[in-house]
């Protein structure tokens, strides 16, 4: 079909590498968490468009450009490495303890929520700035791809919408699972402020793995 081959296994490799933990679900994890689910599926619908973004591109040949370019590799990364490293400082600094310590009688103020339009901006540019996602695009989806496909750039972008439908549900499934834990533990200001920096650390340790990793 579209000039695909072995599609059976394509959508269950895809699967196993969605429910592989990353930035992408741990952003739409911690928006569920905090806001809700709709939150953590606008979060989950960003990091969507970003992947349309890395299918589009790799079918153009854009993203041969940016495998074989050191330079605009490199460039991309730190870009990517940076946002992930703001939203990890972000998540650290919000909010701090002291406040709470010095009036421990007084109520503790609501945090303004972020609007779905931000955070689906966040999940967009989560998936969007990290190289490595056009790059494993480039190397996973071809194998898929028959060699006498009449259009090939048609079959990449069939196989790559059908990996991010695939990735979609496993996103929302994530954001719905992630609001009702989380209304289950019910968590103290004090535990939410504690799981708000563990999960900037990880964003923290996410963005500086992806600077220093080689090309």
């Amino acid at each position: 079909m579209f000039g695909t081959q072995d599609l059976a296994l394509f959508i269950v490799s895809g699967l196993l590498l969605n429910i592989t933990p990353g930035p992408d679900s741990l952003l739409i994890m911690s928006r569920s968490a905090s806001q809700g689910w709709r939150a953590g599926s606008a979060a989950a619908l960003g990091v969507g468009t970003g992947t349309l973004v890395h299918v589009l591109a790799a079918a153009l040949g854009l993203s041969t450009l940016l495998a074989a370019s050191s330079t605009a590799f490199t460039v991309v990364k730190l870009v990517g490495a940076a946002y992930l490293v703001y939203i990890g400082l972000a998540l650290l600094l919000r909010r701090g303890a002291s406040a709470a310590a010095a009036a421990p009688a007084a109520p503790a103020a609501p945090v303004a929520p972020l609007s779905w339009r931000r955070i689906w901006f966040q999940g967009f540019l989560t998936n969007v700035l990290n190289p490595k996602v056009a790059v494993f695009f480039l190397a996973f989806v071809p194998q898929f791809i028959a060699h006498d496909a009449p259009n090939k750039a048609l079959a990449f972008i069939v196989l790559g919408c059908i990996f991010n439908f695939n990735a979609m549900l496993w996103c929302h499934f994530l954001a719905v699972s992630s609001a009702l834990a989380s209304r289950r533990v019910q968590a103290s200001h004090r535990v939410t402020l504690w799981l708000n920096r563990a999960i900037g650390a990880m964003f923290l340790g996410f963005g500086l793995r992806l600077a220093l990793s080689p090309r």
